[in-house]
């Protein structure tokens, strides 16, 4: 929290969900410019996906499709890769 403001759960699960994917990889032993050309994604791509976001101040949303390909490569499961969801999360934050 920065200001008494709250955090954007979105933000925050994908922040997780990047922590996930870096863990993956190094635990793997890869570099991220391999993941992301064995999973078909460009390296910039892959790296903003770690960073848990997709544009600056924009939480990631990566398509199922992407999820999948990453686990293969990392050979992790989907749900090793997403965090728990939350009830605020599902609720917007509100």
């Amino acid at each position: 929290m920065v200001g008494g403001g709250s955090i954007d759960p979105w933000a925050e699960y994908s922040r997780v969900l990047g922590l996930n994917l870096q863990s993956a990889r190094l635990r793997a032993g890869l570099t991220q410019e391999r993941v992301a050309h064995a999973a078909g994604l460009s390296t910039f791509t892959y790296q903003k996906l770690e960073k848990g976001e997709s544009n600056p101040g924009t939480a990631a949303n990566p398509r199922m499709q992407t999820l999948v390909s990453l686990s293969l490569v990392l050979e992790v499961t989907v749900g090793d890769l997403l965090p728990v969801p939350t009830l605020e999360l599902l609720r917007g934050g509100s």
